[in-house]
């Protein structure tokens, strides 16, 4: 098939449009693949599901007889040594599971950090 002289023109203008827009689409326009905005959606999940957990591990943490104690050895432990220290205490293992969860231990010491 011969395509008219006068219609490529319009049809480079297109292909470089489409193109461009492509570019500034996923630059600028905030235009994700579906990959990419499932592991958006996951990670979103993640934190609101830690953000939900926060109150439980601060309960836990009220009911325990040596919080003081543990308050102090908390505040006395380096910063990156604290959310070990957390999951240790069972503060962090939520109700119905076996191990503590490390995202909740550490959101959790950093609510606990204004007792501190």
């Amino acid at each position: 098939m011969k395509i008219p002289q006068w219609l490529k023109p319009g049809l480079y203008g297109a292909g470089v449009g489409a193109i461009a827009l492509a570019i500034l689409g996923f630059s600028w326009g905030g235009w994700v693949t579906g990959g990419t905005a499932q592991k958006m959606a996951s990670d979103q999940a993640k934190a609101e599901v830690v953000a939900a957990l926060v109150p439980v591990c601060i309960q836990q943490s009220k009911q325990d007889p040596l919080l003081v104690a543990t308050l102090a050895e908390l505040k006395g432990a380096a910063s990156y040594q604290r959310r070990d220290m957390l999951m240790k205490t069972g503060w962090a293992t939520m109700p119905g599971s076996a191990d503590p969860d490390r995202g909740v231990a550490s959101a959790c010491v950093q609510a606990l950090a204004a007792d501190f």
